[in-house]
């Protein structure tokens, strides 16, 4: 089967975890801050806290943001879970924003639309989550220009999008948001087996997210109430959790992340040869803005389908069954069952849910070789054509 994503491990990457192995330290030492660096060097932000995985990142930065109860986050439908949990584990109230059926991201017009409403019931956003779908950057000036008339605040997440650009500048300098997320897990980008990253440019968001990633714990004598009791002294300032990355992981992370300009650019030439293989199918490649350069984390097509035979059920399984391992990214969040318990319903959010009725993703990641991509082009040419 040849698989939707997978990881690149090289020999470098092997070498750089087993030092880690073989030194003093494996859970917190000198690679987690230098991957930090790397990160926050590489794309241009002031300040990077790694942490376990992307949905802790999403967590704590909601946390540092002061998301709570009575406050509302907005996200997309057509996202992973976690953009949209991230607030309910703030005990805030959900809402989301209908998608840009060209980009498939979050919508700035269906914002602003949205916005109007919600200013005038009362019940404005605290935070919104655009979510650069796919590794397509979203319309951030048109949404920071939201957030500055309507008082709102921005995580980035970028889960999808570590290496893209927006305006000839890496994703993640925090120019157009508060807090930008990236996700580490094995089909992304790079990859620390599993891990995430927040970065920012405000020195206190930084320092809280820090203070939340380890049980809001402190060794630092000037957050403490009172003068230390000596150099095994810490104190507990606040409710935080166990989300800390490890020096294995970390360790990975700096290898990988040596590696990103060239495997964005090799998923940009498995991209294009997808282009132009599937441009007479009756199917949609997903258009890319000319402001943004796509991490192309995944490659999605939407089937014509009153051109098509097949249902999209049956075109899906028909390729799994030729051994191409599609995928679909995602099913609209709203129309889970947890969160239609709140209220949502089918017909919320038009644009999403005609885009998970067509959506495949097909296999992309920096290893897949002509060979295998011929296979998945010849398939879909043969169930299509």
């Amino acid at each position: 089967m040849i698989p939707y994503g997978r990881q690149d491990i090289n020999q470098d990457d092997i070498k750089a975890v087993l030092e880690v192995l073989k030194s003093d330290f494996l859970t917190q030492g000198p690679q987690v801050p230098m991957f930090e660096r790397a990160v926050s060097d590489k794309v241009g932000a002031g300040y990077a806290v790694a942490v376990n995985s992307a949905t802790s990142a999403l967590h704590i930065a909601c946390l540092a943001l002061g998301l709570g109860a009575g406050d509302w986050l907005w996200t997309t439908p057509i996202t992973f879970v976690a953009s949209a949990n991230c607030g309910l584990y703030c005990g805030a109230q959900v809402d989301f924003v209908d998608v840009d059926p060209k980009t498939y991201n979050m919508d700035p017009i269906a914002l602003e639309r949205k916005l109007i409403d919600a200013e005038r019931e009362g019940r404005l956003p605290k935070i919104v989550v655009p979510v650069h779908l796919c590794g397509q950057p979203c319309d951030m000036i048109a949404i920071h220009a939201l957030s500055k008339r309507y008082g709102f605040k921005i995580i980035e997440d970028a889960s999808h999008a570590i290496g893209a650009k927006y305006k000839d500048e890496y994703v993640g300098n925090c120019r157009y948001s508060d807090i930008t997320v990236f996700s580490f897990h094995p089909v992304k980008i790079i990859t620390t087996a599993e891990g995430g990253m927040a970065v920012t440019n405000d020195v206190m968001l930084a320092e809280r997210m820090v203070l939340l990633r380890s049980h809001g714990v402190t060794r630092d004598p000037k957050l403490m109430t009172h003068i230390s009791d000596g150099p095994w002294y810490y104190q507990q300032i606040d409710l935080g959790f166990n989300y800390r990355m490890t020096e294995l992981q970390a360790a990975l992370g700096i290898s990988q992340i040596q590696r990103l300009d060239s495997y964005v650019s090799r998923r940009q030439e498995i991209a294009s040869r997808y282009d132009q293989a599937l441009a007479d199918l009756p199917v949609l490649i997903s258009w890319q803005h000319p402001d943004g350069y796509s991490s192309r984390h995944l490659y999605v097509i939407r089937l014509v389908l009153d051109q098509i035979k097949l249902s999209h059920r049956q075109v899906f399984e028909a390729l799994r069954e030729r051994g191409v391992g599609v995928n679909l990214h995602y099913i609209p969040v709203h129309t889970q069952p947890y969160y239609q318990t709140m209220g949502f319903v089918v017909g919320d959010y038009p644009q999403a849910e005609r885009y998970y009725a067509e959506a495949i993703s097909l296999p992309m990641y920096v290893t897949l070789d002509v060979e295998k991509q011929t296979v998945v082009i010849q398939s879909l040419k043969n169930l299509l054509g």
